[in-house]
């Protein structure tokens, strides 16, 4: 069994905070261990509660689209969730449930090692850069911790507001740039955080 099989079976029994007693299923993430791009939603929704797939739901949909834009198939990135069981009624994840579950991000991000992260959503930006607005950075490259990092809209605003469908179109074209880039020149960080101006590739 390999190191990323091993972190998700414990995660698929993990009873660390009480999503534990109303899950279906927990859903770790698929993909292989050595993608490129990391996408990082923010929690299983009903189906993926009952398939233990992230984004197979209209939201899915609509990322599997997203990501043939671009060039990729979806077996060939890996797809996961800041936590990873559904919050009933699809409720926002609370605080302490982000935290049991910050362990399991933090290995799969060690163990896949991508090349660029893609987070999907405010939680999800939240997880990596909690000073930043989605409004504001959104679709522009910055780097954090030896990866390209690219905040999105997640792909489910698409089916509330016709209007950010465009605007998450957009964005993903900048992601075959910042893997080229990124296949090119390891990222380097400046010492001392700076503010995401200072940051941005695109």
């Amino acid at each position: 069994m390999s190191e990323l099989e091993e972190l998700h079976r414990r995660i698929a029994s993990c009873p660390d905070c009480g999503l534990c007693r109303t899950r279906t299923h927990a859903v770790p993430g698929e993909g292989p261990p050595d993608a490129e791009v990391l996408f990082v939603g923010e929690a299983p929704g009903f189906n993926e509660d009952q398939q233990a797939r992230p984004f197979v739901g209209p939201a899915g949909r609509f990322l599997d689209e997203l990501i043939a834009s671009i060039g990729l198939r979806r077996d060939q990135v890996f797809i996961a969730n800041v936590i990873k069981c559904r919050p009933p009624n699809n409720r926002d994840p609370l605080p302490g449930e982000i935290d049991a579950c910050r362990k399991y991000l933090e290995q799969q991000i060690e163990i896949i090692r991508p090349k660029v992260v893609v987070s999907l959503g405010r939680y999800s930006l939240a997880w990596f850069s909690p000073r930043d607005t989605i409004s504001k950075v959104h679709g522009q490259a910055q780097v954090k911790d030896g990866a390209y990092f690219v905040p999105m809209y997640h792909p489910a605003a698409a089916l509330h507001a016709g209007s950010m469908r465009k605007v998450i179109e957009e964005d993903f074209r900048n992601i075959p740039a910042v893997m080229e880039l990124a296949r090119q020149s390891p990222p380097v960080q400046v010492a001392q955080e700076p503010e995401p101006e200072q940051m941005r590739l695109f």
